[in-house]
Formats: C-alpha cells, structure tokens, sequence
C-alpha cells in the first residue's frame, strides 16, 4: 500500500478468508456450541460480518470456492458429508450484492474458475458488481481445486494442471479485450439534448480467437470503476508462480514455511520483473490463522478446543478433496502415492516425502491451513511481524474457524495490538480495491500490466 502510519511501519495487508460452508477450512468447528457458522445460508449472517469488518477497515473479504466435492474413484466420502467437509458449499455471488449494499467500503474478492465458466458470463458478472459496489470487487482467479470432481459434475473431460493454466492465460487475454478493449472510460455521456446516452464513436467491437476461447463483438457492459477488477491469484506451484507474475496484482501464499516461502516471494517478484512489470508493486500474502487468549494459558486452551475438531477422518477428507486418494487405505507409514498431484498440486506437493500417518497428522493439527499462531495479542503480532521480515510477504489472509469467536479476537485484541505498531489497516481513504493497493488516483490496471495494453481511448 502507499498508505503509511504515523509511526513509520508499514501497514499489513490484512483479508479475511470466508467460504459458503458450514465450517472453517478445516476441521467440524460447526460443532463449538457458541459457533454460528451454519447459519451461512442466512443472508443476516454475511451482512452482519460484513458491517464488523467495515467498521474494522479490512482491506478486504475474500471468498474462496469450488465447484468440485471431496471424491476417491468417483465417490464421495461419507465422512465428508458427515462432517460437513468442502460439503455442502453455496455460491457467495448470491451474497455480494447484498454485502456492498451494507457496507460503505469493505472490498470484497470472490473466486472464479477459468476452467468451468465462460469468459463473457464471468465478465459480464464482475463488471456489473464494480458498478454496484462502486469499484470494491476483486476476482480471485483460479484453475480450480478438486478439479476432477467438478468435471464430473459439469460432465467434463478432466483438464491436465499445467494445460489448465495455459487455458487460464488465454481466459486473461480474452478477458482483458473485453473489460478494457471494447468501451472507452467516457464513452457514456448520458446527453439527454441530444438523445446519446453513450458515443457510438467510443464503442469498439473486440474480435479475438486464442487457443481455447475467441470472442467477437461489443463488451455488454459500459465501462466500471476500475475497469478490470483487482486480480488475486492463488496457485504456489511453478506453473501458477509464472501464472501469477504474469496476472496477478495479489498473490496468496498457502504458507508451509518461511524459507519456502521467502523463496516463492523472491521468485515472483523475479518472474513479474523479468515479464517488465514492478514485481515490488505485487502484493504477496499468506494465510494464517490465529488463537489468541488474554493470557497465554487461556490461549492454549482455546488451542486445545480448536484441536479437538479435527481427526483422521476429517484429515482424510481434506486430503481426498484436493487428491482423489483416501489415506485411511493407505499403509501409515508408507510414503503417499507419487503421481497423485494433478488435481490441486500445490496442495498435495506441499507433502513431498510425507509417509500416510505423517501427512494425516500434519492435516489433523492444521489442514491446509497457513501459519497457526497462539498467544497473548502481543505474542501473535510478534510472530506477524517476524514472519513478514522473514519472508518478505505483505500481510495476511485471516483463516477463521468460528464465527464470532475467531472474530472477537482478531478485532477486539490483535488490531488494537496491531494499530500501536502502525501494522494495522489504516481508515479508509481511496473509494476502489486498486486504490486501496496502489493509491488513491490509480483505479485502473497499472501501465506495466498486460492487460493495460487493451485499454482503449486515452490511457
């Protein structure tokens, strides 16, 4: 951010991670009696969280999602569906509208696959949400997670990882024509005298065809407050890392450790400049989540309630969701399968050389998720700040498991904590989600990006 605080630290990037499912990302945490996360189909339940995190100024929410279901050889778990695990999950775009009409800055980022949705729909869809929240959307672009079981579900071929990501750069450049090469910024003039609502003049008809998609015609939607929304990027392995340099203006690191990920930071910034953008100006991310008592003791005891949700079945599960492989099956103390990283491969390349009971322990103390920190506010905002010199990431992805438990803590305690080391979110001051990034005056993609390159009319 160019945002600075008084004290002279730069202020933490700093999203919350929500999806539309009854749990947290890991674990049956719907269980904890005071949890109210199965009341997600409830649309007062967004709002509320929304409003909190407004008020909290969060530099974003951020909704993960994906089509496909925890399977092995085509066959859902009945654990998973027990235990509500990646099942059941609603679609959040349901939900946005009525979070932008709540809130008067909160940015929100919402994934989408280049694999399973049409590059028209997908824009069409996100153009109209920068209208109507003013310019506060982003769009997590993603290859999709448990990818074979969603291309069962939309009767599919299953796409190869690295080809998925081919496609992926083709859905960018067609998208690309579309948000910025079809309508000039001020085409509309809305001149009632002469009966012009938009300048036929400024209105252009894109014509391309790639290697996956082509397009031709005129963009429906006139042209949105940031044009292109702000694009977040998930992938960690060497293909996604390139995807990412090339794309993404936010990048998501799932953490594993600090070197490995010093060096995947080091490593895009490197491919983004190599590429002749700024790879400083990329922000890097990486979840984390944090358990956070008034003392340390009642946080290890709120650590050991946080445990006490997950098992070898619900480790299990997670696992089959991103590999199609039930470990349970599987000799504990055999390595896991090779060849078993084609549907989510960072995810499952992470356990390189892991035996069965290693990876199944690993996901019972922490599934997926990033760093784990427990302690006083003051203890976390330590390990943050360790953590961020270590690697060089920007901030963090907030990876929750109760709600409002999770919640109370990380803005009732570590924001204060945060804020007296000039960490924290700063108040809103720019009106878009790129602003809030690159500064106030710069709504649209930098100059350096590929997709600027589309831009029609005055640059």
């Amino acid at each position: 951010m160019d945002e600075i605080s008084r004290t002279g630290a730069q202020p933490f990037v700093i999203g919350f991670f929500e999806h539309m499912n009854p749990n947290g990302i890991t674990g049956d945490t719907w269980r904890q009696p005071a949890n109210t996360g199965s009341d997600y189909l409830d649309l007062e339940y967004w709002m509320r969280l929304a409003k909190r995190l407004d008020e909290a100024n969060a530099d974003f929410l951020f909704f993960a999602d994906s089509y496909g279901n925890p399977a092995v050889d085509g066959v859902m778990p009945d654990d998973s569906i027990r235990l509500a695990n990646h099942i059941p999950v609603a679609d959040p775009f349901a939900v946005i509208p009525a979070i932008f009409a709540v809130t008067e800055h909160l940015p929100v980022v919402v994934t989408s696959s280049t694999i399973f949705e049409e590059p028209y729909a997908n824009a069409r869809r996100y153009a109209t949400l920068d209208h109507i929240s003013k310019g506060r959307i982003g769009w997590n672009v993603v290859t999709s997670a448990a990818a074979k079981s969603a291309a069962d579900l939309f009767g599919r071929e299953l796409v190869a990882h690295d080809d998925r990501y081919d496609r992926a750069d083709d859905y960018l450049e067609v998208s690309y024509r579309l948000f910025e090469g079809s309508w000039e910024h001020d085409a509309v003039v809305k001149d009632r005298a002469t009966a012009t609502y938009a300048d036929p003049a400024q209105v252009h008809a894109i014509d391309y065809t790639g290697p996956y998609f082509r397009s031709k015609g005129v963009f429906s939607v006139e042209p949105s407050p940031q044009r292109m929304p702000f694009v977040f990027q998930a992938g960690s392995s060497g293909r996604g890392r390139r995807f990412a340099a090339t794309h993404a203006e936010c990048v998501f690191l799932q953490a594993t450790s600090p070197e490995k990920d010093a060096e995947a930071v080091a490593d895009i910034r490197r491919l983004a400049t190599e590429q002749g953008r700024d790879g400083d100006a990329i922000r890097i991310i990486v979840g984390i989540t944090v358990i956070i008592g008034v003392t340390e003791q009642d946080a290890r005891q709120k650590y050991d309630e946080f445990c006490s949700f997950h098992s070898e079945e619900i480790a299990a599960a997670q696992f089959s969701h991103y590999s199609g492989i039930n470990l349970l099956e599987l000799d504990p103390d055999l390595p896991i399968p090779p060849g078993n990283d084609e549907l989510s491969r960072s995810n499952v390349q992470r356990f390189d050389g892991y035996t069965v009971r290693e990876v199944l322990n690993e996901l019972k103390t922490r599934g997926v998720r990033g760093i784990i920190a427990v302690g006083t506010a003051a203890e976390v905002a330590d390990h943050m700040e360790d953590y961020a010199a270590a690697t060089g990431v920007d901030g963090f992805l907030m990876e929750t498991y109760t709600n409002p438990g999770t919640y109370d803590e990380i803005l009732d305690l570590l924001l204060p904590e945060l804020r007296t080391r000039g960490r924290a979110p700063l108040p809103y001051t720019t009106k878009t989600l790129r602003e809030r990034f690159q500064g106030a005056g710069h709504p649209f993609l930098d100059d350096s990006h590929p997709g600027a390159q589309h831009r029609v009319g005055p640059k």
